[in-house]
């Protein structure tokens, strides 16, 4: 499919665009599309890397997870949740370091071997390559979320003492600063009073993230969802994790929709809503790349997957939608 430059930051399918005007419900993603997460969730899964492999695995000489490997484990379509990310990019560093590779071209050929099965895919690769099966055996993940290992440290960088005391009543063992103050909120009040003008009260949020932590970045701009018809998968079981279309589903039939925009950031949101169309729901899914440090790279994967909707940012829904 080809996208065609309509005016900066907007690329549109010639073909599908005629499907805007059906739309009568509007979704979000939340991190990457309502907030930019470069400075918060990307600084945990380096920062969580870091400290486990050189606390776990006594690998004191690793390599940054950069954004082209992040973007990398994400392309694949199975690592909406940063956690998985972290956990992946870690046993592949050890694994590397074993075979005495080298570390960034090793976590490249695990990428390229990588699938929309995420973690499992990255396991049953390295499984082949070398015995990983102490890292797994210390960190046994995915576990119970509040007993893990892994998620915990990487919940206590990213939440933070105060906060993290909140969610989980444990203390940190870390007191600086929770990255989640990072966050960088691009949704505001005047692009919610556009689009409700639209949509009324249709607008809700299917999100990799926990409710409280959207809220504890979203604030009183969470209030103007539709949060019965919300999911925050953190705080699910991981059976229904992007890109499994049930809480999009559930999202778009709870509302009534007849014809839905999911706007997501990711391979995984792109397949969760080509899957609900599957299904006989129609959703039609835009593309968010701003908040990407690769935007270009990030608009060739959604054309190639066959987006008919793409934009720099949310702030262009107005244009796109003729709301202004």
């Amino acid at each position: 499919m080809t996208l065609t430059k309509k005016s900066d930051g907007i690329f549109i399918d010639n073909f599908g665009i005629d499907a805007l005007d059906e739309i009568d419900t509007i979704i979000f993603d939340c991190d990457g599309v309502l907030i930019d997460i470069t400075k918060s969730y990307d600084l945990a899964i380096i920062k969580t890397t870091k400290y486990v492999l050189e606390t776990f695995a006594k690998i004191s000489d690793s390599i940054d997870v950069n954004f082209k490997i992040i973007d990398g484990f994400k392309s694949t379509g199975g690592f909406n949740d940063e956690v998985d990310l972290t956990y992946a990019a870690i046993i592949s560093i050890v694994a590397a370091k074993k075979l005495e590779k080298n570390q960034t071209d090793f976590i490249f050929d695990v990428i390229k071997n990588a699938d929309s099965t995420g973690i499992e895919s990255v396991e049953k690769y390295l499984e082949k390559e070398v015995d990983i099966s102490e890292i797994k055996k210390q960190l046994s993940y995915p576990g119970v979320h509040h007993e893990n290992p892994l998620y915990q440290i990487f919940d206590q960088l990213f939440y933070g003492p105060e906060l993290y005391q909140k969610l989980f009543r444990k203390s940190s063992k870390f007191s600086e600063p929770g990255l989640i103050e990072q966050d960088d909120v691009i949704l505001n009040d005047l692009l919610i009073e556009k689009l409700q003008k639209r949509f009324g009260s249709k607008i809700a949020m299917v999100t990799g993230r926990g409710k409280e932590s959207v809220s504890y970045s979203l604030k009183t701009l969470l209030e103007k969802f539709d949060l019965k018809n919300s999911v925050f998968l953190e705080d699910e079981s991981r059976d229904i994790a992007k890109p499994n279309p049930k809480p999009l589903l559930d999202s778009i039939q709870g509302m009534n929709s007849v014809s839905t925009l999911y706007v997501g950031d990711s391979m995984e949101d792109f397949i969760m809503a080509k899957k609900v169309t599957d299904f006989g729901n129609k959703a039609t899914f835009c593309g968010i790349i701003g908040t990407s440090k690769n935007p270009i790279q990030k608009l060739e994967l959604f054309e190639r997957s066959g987006a008919s909707l793409v934009l720099d940012s949310i702030n262009l829904l107005p244009k796109v939608l003729n709301l202004e």
